[in-house]
This record gives structure tokens, C-alpha cells and sequence, in this order.
């Protein structure tokens, strides 16, 4: 024998009631009619007044506010000139 003992017929039998029992359970859950929630209902609509809420919100903060955005000017690039004694 390489030592291993196979479980007691009694505890195969409770593991085998409680698979079953879960399978169970997600088969009713599955087949029931959910009815649809606020989110189902409402959540596209409330997702859309939000984002245009947002557009609009930050279009009249970088427009009408007066504030002066940093536009990200050129800045001139700077010749590098090697040091004395260096070639």
C-alpha cells in the first residue's frame, strides 16, 4: 500500500449533498425572472446626465472663468557648447 486511505463512505455521502445542494441553489437562482432594479432602469440615462453635466462643467471653467491656462510654449532649445580642454 503507497498509504493513502480512502474517505469513509459517510463523508463522501455529506460532500455529495452539499454539491448537490449548491448546484441546486444556482439553478434556481438562475432561472428566476429578475425583476430590473434603479440601475437597470435608470442607469444609462443617469450615466449620460452625468457625462454631458461634466462636459459642460469644464467647458465653461476653460472658458468663461478668465483663468490663463499654461499652453505649453516652445521653449527655445539651448546650444550645449563643450568645455574648454575637451575635444
Amino acid at each position: 500500500m503507497c498509504g493513502f486511505t480512502h474517505p469513509q463512505p459517510q463523508s463522501t455521502y455529506r460532500l455529495h449533498r452539499q454539491v448537490q445542494r449548491i448546484q441546486q441553489t444556482m439553478a434556481k437562482q438562475s432561472h428566476q425572472k429578475q425583476t430590473p432594479d434603479f440601475h437597470d432602469k435608470y442607469g444609462n440615462a443617469v450615466s449620460a446626465r452625468g457625462a454631458t453635466l461634466c462636459v459642460a462643467g469644464w467647458t465653461y471653467s476653460a472658458t468663461e472663468t478668465g483663468i490663463e491656462w499654461n499652453r505649453m510654449a516652445p521653449v527655445p532649445c539651448r546650444q550645449r557648447y563643450p568645455k574648454e580642454g575637451q575635444d
